[in-house]
């Protein structure tokens, strides 16, 4: 019988990860009788109670029954065993709490139940660098908070693509439709380096720059099914969306870059130390007034930070067979670049930290090339799967997905729990799904409000219509 009580506590040993189990304590005594069936389940109530609390236990109830240390007269082989040992406090310091209200779920080890670590440091890719004696750090601090503030940008930018790809596909959502589900990092991380008060400027694949740019997911979505709700009143769709200091949202490949290095040469004449982000492509960097913008900015210094957000494929052409060189970051030539990382939402906010720098301290623009991926094609009319393979995807999915790469780091660092994430996840459903419900039931704008905000400060004026009996007014 004794053989079969150290075999039980020997296994219970690796299962619990206690150094020496209370059976065994009582077996090493030989003048001790063996311990009985009930004694075993009560000494093992203690692991049942850590691992499934919300089932009750008759041992655990006995044990509750029992708080009351028994009389020194009584024998310690009738005592009801007591967990003091060490290894037994580890185990419940390597539980978090979500892990003992759900039994068997998978989560990352915790030092306490109800703290988390408030910053931690991470190792950032190092950038290559043009023209540069010294680039962005390699090491960056996160705060908690920062993360999870990343986290859930990153994630609405995900969710809201995915729904409008989902609308598009019910026709809800028509014309042209760029979708930047696998580049949130770009936008989350640029986003966190700037002011409020910069100004950013990009191409048609809009919708996460106009999240960051504070717009709601109402408003985009409603702008997407061409609702009164939506940001440009249901007049601009998917490519011409606009908030304080953002531009859009431009449907002209590459003709934004122009126009951000204006936007830059009036913040240099204005003086207010301002910058102006100024995005594009890597289908749009071989365009010819691309290397004009470059060659003003450059000539008059201005605090212009030139963004190529290179997703690898320019519509349905790679960069390879596309462009001589996709080097884009050493394209200004007598301008300075730096190539980033952007599937990491860390890295980006680093380099855009030190280019936003860059320019501010009166050096000049900056190019920044930004390597990432699109999942779905160019436009939705665009498979995606035609000139590149579904297994690239999913590699990159599986591989480098920016929320995932840091959820993982977070998770790793004990800065929030699975749940925690799972919490957020819900609510970003719902506050997509209640965005949707507005964006389709909100009403269309009306035809005698088609030609209003053509100018800023006009006083009413008669528009031509598409017949010459058509009479349309514009207001301010």
């Amino acid at each position: 019988m004794t053989s079969v009580w150290r075999f039980v506590s020997n296994a219970l040993c690796r299962i619990t990860g206690r150094k020496v189990f209370p059976i065994f304590v009582m077996l090493s005594s030989e003048p001790q009788a063996a311990p009985t069936v009930s004694e075993l389940l009560v000494d093992l109530s203690e692991f049942i109670r850590l691992t499934s609390p919300a089932v009750p236990d008759p041992a655990e109830t006995w044990l509750q029954s029992h708080k009351q240390p028994p009389p020194s007269s009584t024998p310690p082989s009738l005592a009801p065993p007591v967990c003091t040992d060490e290894a037994s406090a580890g185990l419940v310091s390597s539980m978090t709490e979500s892990q003992l209200e759900n039994p068997g779920s998978t989560v990352v080890v915790s030092n306490s139940l109800n703290e988390f670590t408030t910053r931690a440091s991470f190792d950032i890719k190092k950038c290559d660098l043009h023209g540069l004696e010294a680039g962005p750090p390699l090491k960056t601090e996160l705060s908690r908070d920062e993360g999870l503030r990343f986290y859930r940008t990153m994630q609405v930018m995900r969710r809201m693509e995915l729904k409008a790809d989902q609308l598009y596909k019910q026709k809800i959502i028509r014309g042209f439709c760029h979708l930047y589900d696998g580049q949130e990092a770009c936008a989350a991380g640029v986003e966190a380096a700037i002011d409020p008060s910069d100004h950013l400027i990009t191409a048609y694949r809009a919708h996460g720059y106009t999240y960051t740019r504070g717009v709601s997911v109402r408003e985009i979505l409603a702008e997407l099914t061409g609702r009164r709700g939506g940001v440009a009143k249901g007049k601009g769709g998917s490519m011409h969306m606009y908030a304080p200091n953002f531009y859009g949202g431009n449907g002209i490949v590459g003709a934004q870059v122009p126009l951000g290095a204006g936007i830059a040469l009036a913040c240099k004449y204005q003086g207010n130390n301002q910058i102006c982000v100024t995005l594009y492509g890597d289908g749009a960097a071989n365009q010819g007034q691309i290397f004009e913008a470059f060659n003003m900015a450059a000539l008059w210094k201005l605090p212009c930070l030139f963004i190529c957000e290179n997703n690898k494929y320019g519509m349905g052409t790679s960069v390879e067979r596309a462009s001589a060189s996709t080097d884009y970051y050493k394209r200004g030539h007598f301008m300075p670049g730096i190539r980033v990382d952007g599937m990491d939402v860390l890295c980006v906010r680093e380099a855009t930290k030190f280019a936003a720098d860059h320019c501010r301290t009166g050096k000049g623009p900056i190019i920044m090339e930004l390597q990432t991926y699109r999942y779905h094609g160019h436009s939705m009319s665009d498979p995606g799967v035609s000139y590149r393979t579904r297994e690239e995807i999913q590699e990159v999915r599986s591989k480098n997905d920016p929320i995932s790469l840091l959820k993982e780091r977070m998770l790793s660092s004990n800065m929030a729990s699975v749940e925690e994430f799972k919490e957020i996840d819900i609510e970003i459903r719902k506050e997509v799904e209640d965005a949707t419900q507005f964006a389709t039931s909100d009403s269309e704008p009306p035809l005698e409000e088609l030609c209003n905000h053509i100018f800023s400060n006009n006083p009413p004026l008669q528009v031509r219509g598409t017949h010459p009996w058509a009479k349309l007014k514009s207001s301010s």
